[in-house]
């Protein structure tokens, strides 16, 4: 019988278990860490709640106390805030790959302002259309991505050009949002939780609204992730290996479009959950994004929701946004990467 040789070498071969394993042992580390989340924002509260009686009030039907408390408002609140930092997250987890930079995130190269900007004029100017926030907000962002990507397109849109252009496009909407509540000052208060990122006073409607597109999102980031991984290689080395540069680049960035786009326009403009997630399971567990994807969403529905208990719980009787508490932990970690030198 003749041997088969294979083209694999031995210690490739010895490789792919250990690094299955370690995969493994990452996902499952961080399905543990969101668990613990979900459990601390459903116990966590005003009225602090044991967890058999969250358990009791999540299976068994009732007119409880803690079933009003679980269930009608904070689980709806939990899952919502799950949503929209996984959707945050895989935004900022692709547009990392695209720009081929750490620091980009959707808030640095003004997907994040679009949404917000055509969120804010919804709210102010039609807030009877209220109901068509979530598909504004998206339009916004995508419009947003799409200028970015016109302005920085010359023969191509490098990287580089697509920052730059991000960032210009990001402080022409940001200054376009402020005008906007300057001449409607009397309306602004309406806006100013929205604008901190709040998820106070989410409920199933909200969560309801924003489930589809993040499905959606969701969905398309899994048939996306070869794309992303060819692009994380340089534009030569993926045109080598048979990949549509400009044509993946520009899908993933209306992708990350539609998931920040959704997530803002129900939680309002919480930020640096897509720096710094997708950095961090960067740092853990690679640039593949077989691994990186599913990782950074679940770690972004974590961050958001222990993050949103906090400034529920922590401040009491006061309220704090957590767009602002997310700030506080993401901005010391931006400039830590400035400090560090981040690697493209």
């Amino acid at each position: 019988m003749s041997a088969v040789v294979s083209n694999t070498p031995a210690s490739a071969r010895r490789a792919q278990p250990a690094q299955a394993l370690k995969h493994g042992s990452i996902v499952g580390i961080s399905l543990i860490l969101l668990t613990l989340a979900i459990l601390y924002g459903l116990m966590s509260g005003a009225i602090s709640t044991p967890a058999r009686d969250v358990w009791t009030a999540l299976t068994q039907s009732g007119e409880s106390e803690a079933r009003q408390i679980v269930w009608n408002l904070r689980l709806p609140r939990v899952l919502t805030g799950l949503l929209a930092g996984m959707c945050l997250a895989l935004s900022g987890a692709f547009l990392q790959g695209v720009f081929r930079n750490p620091l980009a995130d959707p808030g640095i190269i003004g997907v994040s302002s679009g949404g917000g900007l055509a969120a804010v004029f919804i709210m102010i100017l039609f807030p009877e259309q209220i109901g068509y926030l979530p598909i504004s907000a998206f339009l916004g962002a995508l419009a947003a991505a799409a200028l970015v990507y016109a302005l920085a397109w010359k023969g191509g849109a490098s990287p580089i050009r697509l920052i730059l252009a991000g960032v210009a496009v990001n402080a022409l909407l940001g200054a376009a949002m402020s005008s906007l509540m300057i001449l409607n000052s009397e309306k602004v208060q309406a806006v100013l939780p929205w604008m901190s990122g709040s998820l106070n006073g989410r409920s199933w409607p909200h969560f309801d609204a924003l489930l589809p597109y993040a499905v959606i999102g969701v969905v398309a980031s899994i048939f996306l992730v070869k794309q992303a991984n060819l692009l994380v290689l340089g534009d030569d080395a993926a045109k080598v290996l048979g990949g549509k540069v400009e044509l993946s680049r520009l899908v993933i960035i209306m992708l990350a479009a539609l998931l920040a786009g959704a997530a803002i326009s129900i939680v309002g403009m919480v930020g640096f959950v897509g720096l710094v997630v997708p950095h961090v399971v960067r740092m853990v567990a690679g640039n593949d994004y077989r691994i990186l994807l599913p990782v950074s969403g679940i770690g972004g529905g974590a961050l958001v929701i222990a993050a949103d208990t906090a400034a529920r719980s922590w401040f009491d009787p006061i309220e704090f946004p957590v767009g602002i508490l997310l700030a506080l932990i993401g901005a010391p970690f931006f400039l830590y990467l400035l400090r560090k030198g981040v690697q493209k």
